[in-house]
């Protein structure tokens, strides 16, 4: 635990600049925050905190004076925690009814030599043309190359060919909802630097580099939303979200059994269940009634109906993220591995609901080890704010924010060089 964990991008160390890398999680339910410093070849964890969220639905905005004050609690107790104080921060995004787009471009090259140029100006004419009616475009990336006749080339830097094409995948928001949330996040007094779909985030740190390569589906479930990232051959092709997540569950328990909303978490988080014997009635529960007051006006349950409207509620979710899967095509092409994490995942017997509906293998998702990451806050809880604390110590500025230019000739390739005072908190 001493010896900071070295971080691989596709079996490379990546070079690494120092300096304080922040992340910024904000969902629907709770506010991740966590504070890293990239060394080099290295990313250490100085401090993080958790918050419960408000102020948001369905990870949109709905009260800016609310949302603000979370992240502004969730920021201060993870810069108490580090010692220091931060100003720019990569952030998550689930809100604008996410959509991914595809594109492809292609260029001729009569047989020269592919050069740095050369590459600029094929991905700048592949992201021009990443575009959807009425959203914005929150990531961009390559995913595969075309090299004359050679499919799924990696790297075509310094290959001699007729013509090269590129495949781009991008993920595209409604502009005023992600508006309002970087809002929210600058009323903080911080700099929104980048953004990353929040399902892609929590891949990055869930996901063994096997998994990436061979296909699997992340399953983020969150408290307003859950969030899908299929990732095939190392990387993003697919993102949608549906609607529900765990606080649609906790709106069921009330709904069926007139508790307040406190009392329907409680008995969701202590006695409740994804799946269960849902004909044994010897186990009974105790559930406060809305407006009554004293243990005389409880309400006592079989534990079994509490899992039957839990069952019925993710029974749904999961079965909205096999429609979408099969719509995109990705349901069979990206292989029969899921994962699931995220705060709503961890109900006793949702893996094995899902790996019932979705006929996949599934398992549990947890952040890799970071040294200074207490092992209390190394749940699924975090899987997107150090996904997204890998993204800023790692990838190249163009990916988590397209409005960035790539360098020109002359220009330091080291991305960190070109954002330090702006990227670095």
């Amino acid at each position: 635990m001493g010896e900071p964990l070295r971080l691989r991008v596709n079996n490379e160390i990546p070079a690494y600049r120092t300096g304080l890398v922040a992340a910024l999680d904000v969902g629907t339910s709770k506010v991740a925050c966590v504070i890293g410093r990239a060394e080099q070849g290295s990313l250490k964890i100085l401090g993080s905190a958790l918050r419960e969220s408000a102020g948001l639905r369905a990870g949109t905005v709905s009260s800016l004076d609310l949302a603000e004050q979370s992240i502004r609690d969730c920021t201060a107790a993870a810069e108490n925690h580090a010692d220091s104080r931060i100003q720019n921060v990569l952030i998550s995004v689930n809100c604008g009814q996410p959509a991914s787009v595809t594109a492809r471009t292609a260029m001729t090259l009569d047989g020269a030599l592919v050069s740095d140029e050369h590459l600029r100006a094929l991905l700048q004419d592949g992201r021009a043309r990443c575009r959807l009616q009425g959203h914005e475009i929150i990531q961009s990336a390559p995913t595969s190359y075309v090299v004359d006749e050679a499919r799924g080339v990696r790297d075509p830097s310094g290959m001699f060919c007729q013509r090269i094409g590129v495949t781009m995948h991008a993920v595209a928001v409604k502009p005023s909802p992600l508006q309002n949330l970087k809002l929210a996040v600058e009323r903080c007094h911080l700099n929104v630097v980048g953004t990353l779909f929040s399902a892609y985030a929590s891949g990055l740190s869930i996901l063994s580099e096997d998994e990436k390569q061979i296909g699997a589906t992340v399953i983020d479930m969150g408290g307003g939303v859950t969030s899908i990232a299929v990732f095939l051959e190392g990387h993003l092709v697919y993102a949608d979200v549906v609607p529900l997540g765990g606080q649609s569950v906790t709106a069921d328990i009330c709904a069926m059994l007139a508790a307040p909303l406190s009392a329907a978490e409680r008995a969701k988080t202590l006695f409740g269940a994804a799946l269960g014997d849902l004909q044994a009635g010897a186990d009974v529960i105790s559930v406060p009634q809305m407006g009554e007051a004293g243990e005389d006006t409880a309400l006592r349950v079989p534990r079994s109906m509490l899992t039957r409207i839990i069952q019925a509620r993710l029974e749904e979710i999961f079965g909205e993220v096999q429609k979408r899967l099969q719509a995109s095509g990705y349901d069979v092409a990206a292989g029969r591995r899921a994962v699931l994490t995220g705060g709503a995942c961890q109900l006793a017997g949702t893996r094995e609901l899902a790996a019932r509906i979705l006929n996949k293998q599934v398992r549990l998702g947890r952040p890799q080890a970071f040294p200074g990451l207490a092992a209390a806050n190394a749940g699924p809880d975090y899987a997107t704010a150090i996904g997204l604390l890998m993204a800023g110590a790692t990838m190249p500025p163009d990916v988590i924010n397209p409005d960035l230019a790539l360098p020109r000739t002359g220009e330091p390739k080291n991305w960190w060089e070109r954002l330090t005072g702006r990227f670095l908190g």
